[in-house]
């Protein structure tokens, strides 16, 4: 009996090792992640931290488990202020997070983001980018230019110039 339940326990950690050689989830997803990470879909959204108007600061990983819409947008680009009322509509009628990043050293003045969030009574996430590290990092060109991120932090879709709310619904179904 004694011979058996050794020969069980070399068994299994010999079965356990292997699992550990082959398996590929075991390598550190952390790892994973980096090596791709990028812009293009189907890779990672390279993160980002930015302070929100309320000064709370706000990583774009805090987000993980949760689809994301992340816009980069300015108060003085006309196709921004005609998107905005569809993605306060997509916001409300979706279960999707929006992060609205503003190109906050392209405008006059930050109070100018300010008076459009009220303006067009905006209630999701804006994001004050006011040394264009998020921008650059996601090479921003035109604005608007938004990335629907899945819940795992892949990019889905990317779209160079303003969505409309039927759009942005069919980009976010493309996520399911």
């Amino acid at each position: 009996m004694k011979k058996i339940i050794i020969a069980i326990v070399l068994l299994l950690m010999f079965g356990y090792s292997l699992y550990e050689f082959v398996d590929p989830f075991t390598e550190d997803e952390t790892v994973n992640r980096e090596a791709n990470t990028g812009l293009g879909v189907g890779q990672y959204a390279p993160d980002f931290e930015l302070k929100n108007l309320a000064g709370e600061t706000v990583n774009l990983s805090d987000y993980r488990g949760k689809r994301v819409m992340l816009n980069f947008w300015a108060t003085w680009c006309p196709p921004c202020r005609a998107e905005m009322p569809d993605m306060e509509k997509f916001y409300q009628q979706n279960e999707v997070e929006v992060l609205a990043v503003n190109l906050t050293s392209t405008e006059e003045r930050e109070e100018d983001v300010h008076q459009f969030a009220d303006e067009f009574d905006l209630s999701f996430s804006i994001l004050l980018d006011t040394d264009l590290t998020a921008s650059t990092r996601y090479a921003i060109r035109p604005v608007p230019t938004s990335y629907m991120i899945d819940s795992h932090g892949i990019i889905q879709h990317k779209a160079l110039g303003a969505l409309n709310y039927e759009q942005m619904v069919q980009a976010l179904k493309q996520m399911e």
